[in-house]
């Protein structure tokens, strides 16, 4: 096919947008698809484009959509929120079929209070009714049921993937838990440290990687049995994972709109042979097979958690060995990126290939 593929997310910026688009990138293109890709970089620090560098992107794009039309056959956008572009798009090539991936904030923020979500709302909506013959790829039901409240109605639930590294050095001395993300308030990272830890074995420490992002959660790195790393590259994180007792992810309930879409940490974890423990709330549902990938816990019940670690922690190592082989296992096979952009494309024939168990259709 001829994908002319939409996106504002784009590496050096960290994210799962920024991963899942470069990641789709790479799959057409090695599955032999011919992809016209207009990508907007982040920045060198790892955050996304600043403003004017967005609307710069946006004009200069849409211009070029709209003067210079290809023979594309499929118009992907990264999210639901380029829609503007893909209909650009559409308008000059009506024999393409328009996708849009949604993933979990770009879907829901409008649902949150306030003057800029209900605006984001109306301008989802906007894109809804322009764009009614768009298929939405959305990476969990969660997703799916915010971009059907946003108007979108033809959306199939495709997983995401994850791309197993060999992993790279020895874990630490003693056991361990890992929390790796962004350390913001649904994140549950000060929650876990002030509400789980005291709860757990005293040789028990946590290890934090990731970028701090809310000053109110730095508190928790002050704590004796916690110990911030610097960023990691994959293989060191990924040994890190299969060395920990547990890779935790301790989501709270957030506010509304705040949606965490799909939950990659948990599939990439368990593809690494780690144990997963994850709060039951917005898309781990998709990104964790409960019993199986990892444990799904409920939300800011510290005694569950304190609970299950102790479990984990006092498994024999052929109890602990089943289980991370069969996780591993399941979650190389069921996330899988090139199964995802084939899934993705085949929105474009009206529906996911034939023999593809990538996830359920949402109503209209």
């Amino acid at each position: 096919m001829q994908v002319l593929f939409l996106t504002r997310k784009w590496p050096p910026a960290v994210g799962g947008m920024e991963v899942y688009s470069a990641e789709m990138a790479a799959e057409m293109q090695s599955a032999g698809h011919r992809v016209d890709l207009r990508a907007l970089p982040g920045r060198a620090d790892g955050r996304a484009p600043r403003s004017p560098a967005l609307i710069r992107f946006g004009l200069g794009t849409g211009l070029s959509v709209l003067l210079r039309p290809r023979r594309w056959d499929v118009l992907l956008g990264g999210d639901l929120a380029i829609w503007p572009l893909v209909w650009l798009a559409a308008l000059r090539r009506p024999d393409a079929v328009p996708i849009l991936a949604a993933h979990g904030t770009d879907a829901g923020f409008g649902a949150r209070p306030g003057l800029r979500p209900a605006l984001y709302r109306a301008y989802l909506g906007l894109g809804a009714r322009l764009l009614r013959r768009a298929r939405v790829a959305a990476n969990s039901a969660t997703t799916a049921d915010h971009a059907r409240a946003a108007g979108f109605s033809d959306i199939t639930v495709i997983p995401l993937g994850v791309r197993p590294v060999a992993p790279l050095g020895a874990p630490p001395d003693g056991p361990y838990l890992l929390f790796a993300g962004r350390r913001v308030r649904r994140k549950g990272l000060s929650w876990f440290v002030a509400q789980v830890l005291p709860r757990l074995s005293v040789d028990l420490r946590v290890l934090v990687v990731g970028p701090p992002w809310d000053p109110a959660e730095e508190a928790a790195l002050c704590e004796p049995r916690v110990k911030r790393l610097d960023a990691l590259a994959q293989p060191r994180l990924f040994a890190l994972m299969r060395g920990a007792t547990a890779v935790v992810i301790p989501n709270l309930p957030a506010e509304a709109g705040v949606v965490e879409g799909f939950g990659l940490i948990a599939a990439e974890a368990a593809a690494q042979g780690a144990v997963v423990l994850a709060a039951a709330v917005d898309g781990y549902d998709s990104s964790v097979v409960d019993g199986t990938t990892g444990l799904l816990l409920p939300p800011g019940d510290a005694a569950a958690w304190a609970a299950a670690i102790a479990d984990v922690q006092g498994w024999t190592p052929e109890r602990r060995a089943a289980f991370t082989d069969r996780a591993r296992l399941v979650a190389r096979s069921r996330f899988d990126w090139a199964r995802t952009a084939r899934a993705t494309l085949g929105l474009a024939a009206g529906g996911a290939p034939a023999g593809e168990d990538q996830g359920t259709s949402a109503p209209g």
